[in-house]
């Protein structure tokens, strides 16, 4: 009896030390998925910053419908320049000298274009205006006392030039 008493002992121990290698084992496996989840979720969360940090060097362009005219009311130089190709496309539509003739047949048709009545006894006028492109132009309008700025779409048509306010913005 003794003998089986010892035996039962001996299976019992030895039944517990498999039972915890193999938990010890179990544990240790999920250890090292954890581990390896949370050094994902860092390389993650370390490219996010990274791409977020890249966004906040970028300088945006400040909101256009807050800006107060510079003095003498003048578009930034580089922009409003014909390309070659857009100045062939407009003499093929009947212009001689596209940006000069555009120039000339906005300021005549100005006071139908303009979206805004002067105020205080002045006369809406554009002060500024660039052609964009072979459909585009930007111009800046005011009385002295109020302006803005417009965006205009216009169509040549055999040496005619028709045009049309898209978007008008005042200050």
């Amino acid at each position: 009896m003794k003998v089986a008493i010892a035996w039962i002992l001996v299976a019992i121990f030895l039944f517990a030390a498999v039972y915890f290698y193999w938990k010890k084992n179990d544990a240790e496996s999920r250890l090292r998925i954890a581990d390896n989840k949370l050094a994902e979720t860092g390389q993650q969360l370390e490219q996010e910053e990274t791409e977020t940090d890249s966004l906040e060097g970028l300088m945006l362009p400040p909101d256009t419908m807050h800006i107060v005219p510079p003095s003498g009311v003048e578009f930034v130089d580089e922009l409003g320049s014909l390309s070659e190709s857009d100045i062939q496309k407009l003499r093929k539509k009947g212009l001689r000298n596209p940006e000069v003739d555009l120039m000339n047949d906005l300021n005549r048709k100005q006071r139908q274009l303009i979206p805004r009545e002067g105020v205080v006894g002045g006369t809406m006028t554009i002060r500024d205006s660039r052609i964009l492109n072979d459909r585009y132009a930007m111009a800046y309008y005011e009385d002295g006392h109020v302006g803005g700025y417009m965006i205009l779409k216009y169509e040549v048509n055999n040496g005619n030039i028709t045009w049309k306010v898209v978007d008008s913005s005042a200050l």
